[in-house]
């Protein structure tokens, strides 16, 4: 009989054959229940990650309670898709935007009114904003409409009971109020209402107190009729001009402002989110097509790359989109668009920034009212030290003096520069010392740098990268200025995406100050 073994028979560090299974079936049980928990869950998506870098499985959701059928809808949609929960915190517009000012957390914030979020944007609480659907207040009374109300007067009689949000709580009382007080009935419904009726905190325990029979009549959005059973709608005329606009906004004390925005995108996608909404009444507004990495085509003149290349970059990261920009002269863009558009063709772009309102104009029905964002000037280049002693247009006529300028077919320093020489009356001089004409502004600093040319007409912008080659001298004529507008294309289908691109621009006033433009807009939050 072999003798039992003991701990001295083993080497040190050594385990036994039977403790070695023992410890392999213990990590065999514990892998499978491992996997069996995991089956159970929505995969975490791959990226998605916080400030910290630490994954991200959830998102605190503010939400005004009239907006909850919809939003419960997406939010089931949003876990089994991408398995990030969202956790839905309900009340009034006004009483949630007060518990995030005092919090100072969350990731999102839905009003029933875009009052609210422009509110939290001036308070520092909402970095961007995506508008979602319209509502209306109308009167909502029981089915069959026992007291026969049928104008707002019917809510002043002293046989009818009615219940209103309360103006500083709800979204809804809050534009009750500000209509009625316009059609000169607020003061005595405001009366009546505290003597027989209530007053609630949300659009559901309006709805609800109705629907019970506690009251005969209250002001709550039409949606809300569409969802609450037992309820009817009657649409005044005093009430008709308060249409709102449902938006929701990004916190910025957004713990994964990607994650959030990706959110908030989904909401807002046509395909996606926009459809729930449409299935409880709401009217939804034109929204983007939904993808997880969405893409924008950025036609811009080159004069403006060196000002927007940051906060391009800066965007996609916030994001987590692909801005695809094609950087070339503002001639050459133009006839791209109107090829692509012609022929039926991909690649138009969703924005177009041009060196001037000039090339913005020629494809001006393609593209929605545009902003101005800056503008520069024409300016003469020459070489460090001015060798030639240029001090004006004139002077670029002088024998021998060699010049360089923009293709006018192909660029808008071309256009200028043709314009410009017109209006001083040296066109036809000046052209005959031209030895170089390019495609792009970009391009017509390196003759001078490199003395292939005396002088350039070139942006006083393109002179500022190379100011230790070259010296610039001015040109005192209102024709020598070029303002950058920027626009969204008609056809687009991300046009919110494209017009948060363009806010981001219009937060870059540094960087163009930086590559010698003048500031243009009176704010950094354009609207369109």
């Amino acid at each position: 009989m072999r003798p039992r073994s003991s701990p001295l028979d083993h080497p040190p560090g050594a385990i036994s054959r039977h403790a070695l299974l023992a410890i392999v079936g213990v990590l065999v049980l514990a892998g499978l229940s491992y996997v069996l928990v995991q089956m159970g869950r929505p995969p975490l998506r791959e990226g998605a990650l916080g400030k910290d870098g630490q994954p991200i499985q959830s998102l605190t959701f503010f939400c005004a309670a009239g907006i909850r059928k919809p939003v419960e809808a997406i939010a089931r949609q949003y876990l089994e898709e991408f398995g990030i929960q969202v956790n839905l915190d309900y009340g009034g517009s006004n009483t949630l935007l007060s518990r995030i000012e005092t919090a100072r957390t969350g990731d999102l914030y839905l009003a029933a009114d875009e009052s609210y979020i422009e509110t939290a944007r001036k308070k520092g609480l909402v970095a961007e904003s995506i508008p979602l659907a319209k509502m209306k207040p109308v009167i909502a009374v029981a089915e069959g409409n026992p007291k026969g109300i049928r104008s707002i007067e019917d809510l002043l009689r002293d046989d009818v009971r009615t219940v209103l949000g309360n103006p500083d709580q709800a979204a809804v009382g809050k534009k009750t109020r500000k209509l009625l007080k316009a059609s000169g009935h607020w003061a005595k419904l405001e009366a009546l209402v505290r003597k027989t009726g209530t007053f609630q905190p949300t659009v559901p325990e309006v709805a609800n107190t109705v629907k019970i029979g506690a009251a005969d009549a209250a002001i709550i959005w039409n949606t809300t009729t569409t969802i609450v059973d037992g309820i009817e709608a009657i649409e005044v005329p005093e009430l008709n001009q308060g249409e709102v606009l449902v938006t929701v906004g990004v916190l910025k004390s957004a713990a994964a402002p990607t994650e959030a925005l990706k959110f908030a995108r989904f909401l807002a996608a046509s395909d996606r989110g926009l459809k729930q909404f449409k299935k409880f009444g709401f009217t939804p507004v034109e929204g983007d097509k939904w993808a997880e990495v969405p893409e924008l085509t950025f036609f811009c003149g080159s004069v403006n790359r060196r000002a927007v290349e940051r906060a391009i970059r800066d965007f996609q990261a916030r994001e987590g989109v692909q801005v695809n920009t094609v950087y070339n002269g503002c001639g050459i863009l133009t006839a791209q668009m109107k090829t692509i558009s012609q022929k039926k063709l991909t690649g138009f772009p969703d924005t177009y920034m041009a060196c001037d309102t000039y090339y913005l104009e020629i494809v001006d029905a393609l593209f929605q009212d545009a902003i101005e964002i800056s503008d520069t000037e024409v300016v003469i280049a020459v070489p460090k030290g001015n060798p030639k002693k240029i001090t004006s247009l004139a002077d670029l006529s002088r024998p021998g003096v060699r010049v360089a300028i923009g293709q006018p077919k192909q660029c808008t320093i071309g256009v200028l520069t043709k314009k410009v020489l017109v209006a001083e009356g040296v066109y036809d001089e000046v052209m005959a010392n031209v030895v170089t004409q390019t495609a792009t502004s970009a391009l017509l600093i390196a003759p001078v740098s490199t003395g292939a040319a005396d002088a350039s007409l070139a942006y006083l912008t393109d002179t500022k990268a190379e100011s230790e080659k070259v010296d610039v001298v001015r040109i005192p004529s209102e024709a020598a200025k070029a303002i950058q507008p920027l626009g969204i294309a008609r056809s687009s289908q991300n046009k919110h995406l494209a017009r948060r691109l363009i806010q981001a621009i219009s937060r870059a006033r540094s960087d163009f100050e930086a590559a010698g433009f003048h500031w243009r807009l009176d704010n950094d939050s354009p609207s369109f």
